[in-house]
């Protein structure tokens, strides 16, 4: 029990003192508030003393008073300067976004110019595109754009509504722009996949020129010529193409497969190839050859080289084509493709 009220009389002290703290926290703020309030009700007499022999002005204010007007004062210069800056950012603003909206009207007129430059070469594409369909034997109507296009061709598309102001006219116009540019993609690719199999047609026929480079020029015809050695007239089987010199790399016209690698005391060094579709291939006069019998040969690879050996009046190739037993002009087929750097 001793030990109990001993706890209990600490306790009751800590909260006595405790409590004399905050009463004397509490004194001290109420003193400063009553000096504070005091002091500034306290009367000051101010006095205006002009240089000239004018009445002296005075006025009596109190501290409250004076404060709250210098205050006041300050928050009106703080504001002048505030609004003044901001009034400044805004002006540079303005210009900036005046700069920003010139430049982009600016943008929009060129972005309308190319818009008609477009439109103007998409009328030209339509009209070449359809001539080419129609020429292939592709149904042009395919290109059409679906929607809002009835006459099978641009006719509407080229004749946007009047109604249509401003960007949203170029919008439309882009609109159907695209539009035919996405239907126009199908028959691309069949016109694309035409000419992968001509492509393929044109390397089984004999229609490359054989000399590499493209050069040479023909120094004799196909058909009715006068023999160089005895003058009389008698038919040519082939074109001589001459460069002039010897060693000129010659290439296989067409895909094929050479059937014979020979001399002869009129042709020389020559060799015959085999292509599809009854096509057969001579080349004569050769000053050597790179190509066995048997081998398979593609077109434009190098078989030979031009030489003068046989009945020859100087280097040159005697090129011959047939088709089947019979003797054909090799100019019908030389005339339609020429070796391009290989």
């Amino acid at each position: 029990m001793a030990k109990t009220r001993g706890y209990k009389r600490v306790e009751i002290s800590f909260v006595r003192t405790l409590g004399r703290f905050f009463r004397s926290c509490i004194s001290a703020v109420g003193s400063f508030v009553s000096a504070v309030f005091h002091g500034g009700r306290r009367k000051l007499t101010i006095m205006v003393v002009p240089h000239s022999q004018k009445r002296v002005v005075n006025f009596q204010t109190t501290m409250f008073s004076l404060v709250s007007f210098i205050a006041i004062a300050v928050g009106i210069v703080a504001s002048f300067f505030w609004f003044t800056r901001n009034s400044i950012d805004s002006t540079a603003t303005i210009t900036r976004l005046q700069q920003e909206s010139r430049e982009t009207r600016a943008s929009l007129d060129r972005l309308k110019d190319e818009t008609g430059s477009l439109l103007k070469a998409a009328q030209n594409f339509q009209s070449a595109f359809s001539s080419t369909l129609s020429i292939i034997g592709l149904d042009s109507s395919a290109t059409t754009v679906k929607s809002d296009i009835q006459n099978g061709d641009l006719t509407s598309f080229f004749n946007v509504k009047e109604s249509a102001q401003g960007s949203m006219k170029e919008i439309a116009e882009l609109q159907k722009l695209r539009g035919y540019l996405e239907n126009s993609v199908q028959p691309i690719q069949e016109i694309g996949k035409l000419l992968d199999s001509q492509s393929a047609l044109f390397s089984d026929i004999p229609s490359l020129w054989p000399i590499k480079g493209g050069i040479g020029h023909i120094s004799m015809q196909f058909g009715q010529n006068k023999h160089p050695f005895t003058g009389q007239w008698y038919i040519h089987k082939g074109v001589d193409v001459s460069t002039y010199r010897s060693g000129d790399p010659i290439l296989a016209t067409a895909d094929g497969q050479v059937v014979t690698t020979d001399f002869d005391p009129g042709f020389g060094n020559y060799i015959i190839i085999k292509h599809k579709h009854g096509f057969y291939t001579r080349y004569a006069h050769m000053q050597s050859y790179r190509v066995k019998r048997g081998e398979y040969v593609q077109q434009g690879q190098v078989i030979g080289y031009i030489g003068n050996t046989g009945v020859s009046t100087g280097p040159h190739l005697h090129y011959e084509v047939h088709i089947g037993s019979d003797v054909v002009d090799p100019m019908k087929y030389l005339n339609i493709k020429i070796e391009n750097g290989k």
